[in-house]
C-alpha cells in the first residue's frame, strides 16, 4: 500500500462561495498514475466545507437559504463573543456539511456520475486563499 498526497490554494470570496475543484483533484489523481485507490481530500480551514454536488448556480443558491435557515449569519454566538471576528456561522456550518470527503478511484478516474462535482464551499466573512490536500491511497 502506497500513500501519495499533494496540496493546491484556492482564492475564495467566501459568504457561501462554492468553487468547483473537480478537474484540480482529477489532475492530481492523474499525476499519481494509479489505476485503482481511494482519494480523500481535506480542506485545512475550519469555515470552508468539501461535498460533492451538481455544481449549478441555484442549487448553490437553495444550499445557502436551507444553511441560514438552520445556522444565521446575522445570529450572535459565543465563539464571536470570545473572538470578536463574525464568523462563528461559518465554522457552524463547516462543521455540519464536514471538511474532506472520501472517493474512490477506479481506472484513475476519481468515481463521479455525470451531474456531480467536487465542490469547495467557503463560508467565512472575508476573501481567503484556502489549501486543499488530495491524498490517494492504493
Amino acid at each position: 500500500m502506497s500513500v501519495k498526497f499533494e496540496k493546491f490554494l484556492i482564492s475564495s470570496k467566501g459568504f457561501d462561495d462554492v468553487i468547483d475543484i473537480t478537474s484540480k483533484v482529477q489532475n492530481i489523481v492523474s499525476l499519481f498514475d494509479i489505476e485503482n485507490a481511494i482519494a480523500n481530500i481535506f480542506s485545512l480551514s475550519s469555515c470552508t466545507s468539501l461535498i460533492t454536488m451538481d455544481s449549478e448556480p441555484n442549487l448553490a443558491y437553495d444550499l445557502a437559504k436551507i444553511l441560514e435557515s438552520i445556522v444565521p449569519i446575522n445570529k450572535i454566538y459565543q465563539h464571536d463573543n470570545f473572538w470578536h471576528d463574525g464568523n462563528a456561522y461559518s465554522h457552524l456550518r463547516a462543521s455540519i456539511l464536514g471538511n474532506n470527503i472520501t472517493l474512490p478511484v477506479i481506472g484513475g478516474k476519481i468515481m463521479l456520475d455525470s451531474y456531480q462535482q467536487i465542490v469547495m464551499i467557503d463560508f467565512d466573512n472575508k476573501p481567503s486563499q484556502r489549501q486543499i490536500i488530495v491524498t490517494v491511497t492504493d
